[in-house]
């Protein structure tokens, strides 16, 4: 609930406003039955013309009012559920985008997805529904019983019999159908994130022909999501008839009692209509009330998994106290780090690695696949923060600095290639969103993308697919670059970002860095030994361990994995 109060506290008085409106809606629906008794029992009765038609006025005007209180109520309650859901999906956008990747890594992406979509908009209908039927229903239920009481005592006993028993369905109906709900959002993770794995891969797919298992993948999530749906709609929906049932029999015995009574001349006829009338309407809303409890048990489910995210406490803390070292802009130092995955069963991925990166330094790291050199550098920007040891940047341990102010100093190139919707221009400004054309120009020119670019009809305003899609991967890696080197950023990481390009892109690309990272750190993770050998420093990882360090002559003379590497690649013999 407390995740809810700022929006209580926000929509709180339009959404009591909306209820007194649906108050006023009620008292009239509540006024009709009786006046229209009045009408059938003085007016026909007594054959008053006069009296039927001041009392229909009465009546005409009643519904009126009612009828302009629905109107407003329906406007606030569409302004109330509406802003309310939009901004719930904002500030739950928001959250998920403050929390660290460990702890994104506690959610299925596709269940994030759910929750921002389907989740949301579960709790924005039940909002709504509260200022329409959610209050307005047992304010109908108890108003029909009190204006029937007041009609005729005896035939309130039908009602003390049938309300508990309609009252016991709808408990059984909530406390059954809450975990039914829970299963169905559970499938609906499960069909999402298939969804997106094979939106992701389509390429891959339809490169080897795995169209019928991927049909049959989905279909095994598409049906469990219709069987558990089923069963929870068929669950809740033996609770509809029986109430409907209950009620209709309530009625039936209503009429008899009444024409009895009448037939004894201890009742009139427009006493068992208005009687009728409040049955009616007590059935109406106790079948309204079981419609509301049936969405408030979706909502609740959706409301928990919503709650969830926004629970989640960002383990990632920082105070901001140690000054920076005088003149070390750049500098890396690890300190006995170690590292490991959470969940990955204590298994550290990183083992007690020790090093610096000087300012104005290119440092090269390489190793075997799953050495550890991506995790190692992700330290750095606090992607994740170490489970041992030290990782200080220009002095500081990074976790004392605001995540915001210390990736400000550096530009990163990732492994996986990422291009957002729109132009190569705003892709390339994510660098730094005041760039000028010309320094927009510059960083692409030292990347090598300046030349693709200046072939295609729009140049640099040239509409950049979802990921990227109408670009080849080698060059999607330079415009990363480029995105990067717009930044002018005091550390630079280039994360295995050529393996796409071809050597003699990359030998120019190196050429042009060579220039620019003058007086900057430049981190260069590669799997190609070429990549690294003219780096003032190469670091050598081998599961997770530092084994070497040094220039490529001294490793080449001092660590057998740098050996194996340099002959593997490129075929002969270490002198």
């Amino acid at each position: 609930m407390r995740v809810y109060a700022t929006y209580i506290k926000k929509y709180g008085v339009v959404f009591c406003i909306s209820l007194v409106f649906l108050a006023l809606e009620a008292l009239c629906d509540l006024l009709q039955p009786t006046i229209m008794s009045r009408i059938v029992d003085v007016g026909v009765a007594q054959r008053d013309l006069n009296y039927v038609l001041s009392t229909g006025g009465l009546m005409l005007g009643v519904t009126a009012v009612g009828a302009v209180a629905a109107s407003m109520r329906n406007v606030l309650s569409t302004y109330v559920s509406q802003n309310f859901g939009a901004q719930l999906r904002s500030d739950l956008f928001k959250k998920v985008q403050s929390l660290s990747f460990a702890n994104i890594d506690r959610f299925d992406r596709a269940s994030l997805v759910t929750r921002l979509t389907n989740d949301v908009n579960q709790v924005q209908v039940f909002v709504n529904g509260m200022m329409r039927i959610f209050v307005k229903a047992p304010l109908m239920c108890i108003g029909g019983l009190f204006m029937a009481a007041q009609l005729n005592l005896e035939l309130s006993v039908v009602l003390a019999v049938v309300v508990p028993i309609v009252g016991l369905f709808i408990f059984l109906n909530m406390k059954i159908g809450f975990p039914f709900f829970m299963k169905v959002q559970q499938a609906l993770d499960k069909v999402n994130g298939v969804m997106r794995e094979y939106l992701s891969g389509v390429r891959v797919v339809k490169a080897f022909n795995r169209f019928d298992f991927e049909v049959a993948k989905f279909s095994e999530a598409n049906e469990e999501l219709q069987a558990k749906s089923v069963m929870a709609t068929r669950m809740m929906s033996i609770f509809s008839p029986a109430i409907m049932l209950t009620v209709n029999l309530g009625i039936v015995a209503v009429l008899w009692m009444g024409g009895m009574a009448a037939e004894r001349g201890d009742m009139q006829v427009g006493h068992i209509i208005a009687f009728t009338n409040y049955m009616t309407q007590i059935l109406f809303s106790l079948m309204m009330i079981s419609m509301v409890f049936n969405m408030f048990v979706r909502a609740k489910a959706s409301a928990g998994r919503i709650g969830e995210v926004f629970a989640e406490e960002n383990r990632m803390t920082w105070k901001e106290s140690a000054p920076p070292e005088a003149g070390a802009g750049g500098r890396i130092d690890f300190e006995n780090v170690s590292f490991s995955y959470e969940g990955a069963d204590g298994e550290p991925v990183l083992k007690n690695i020790s090093f610096s990166c000087l300012p104005g330094e290119t440092v090269g790291i390489i190793g075997s696949t799953g050495s550890g050199k991506s995790s190692l550098v992700g330290l750095i920007p606090r992607f994740y923060d170490v489970t041992a040891g030290t990782v200080r940047v220009n002095g500081q341990d990074v976790r004392d600095i605001d995540p915001k102010r210390l990736r400000e100093k550096m530009a990163i190139v990732p492994q996986q290639t990422m291009l957002f919707t729109g132009t190569v221009t705003e892709n390339l400004r994510w660098g730094k969103e005041d760039a000028t054309f010309e320094e927009i120009e510059r960083a692409a020119k030292m990347a090598q993308a300046h030349d693709f670019l200046a072939r295609t009809p729009d140049g640099y305003e040239t509409r950049v697919g979802q990921g990227g899609i109408n670009f080849s991967g080698g060059q999607k890696q330079r415009l990363s670059i480029a995105r990067a080197l717009v930044r002018n950023p005091e550390i630079l990481i280039l994360d295995d970002s050529t393996s796409a390009v071809d050597v003699a892109t990359e030998a120019k690309i190196k050429e042009a860095l060579r220039e620019y990272a003058r007086g900057l750190t430049c981190i260069l993770i590669a799997q190609r030994i070429t990549s690294v050998m003219d780096a003032d420093k190469i670091v050598v990882l081998d599961r997770g361990e530092l084994v070497g360090i040094g220039t490529h002559a001294s490793l080449l003379a001092s660590c057998r994995v740098y050996q194996e590497i340099f002959q593997s690649q490129l075929g002969r013999e270490v002198q």
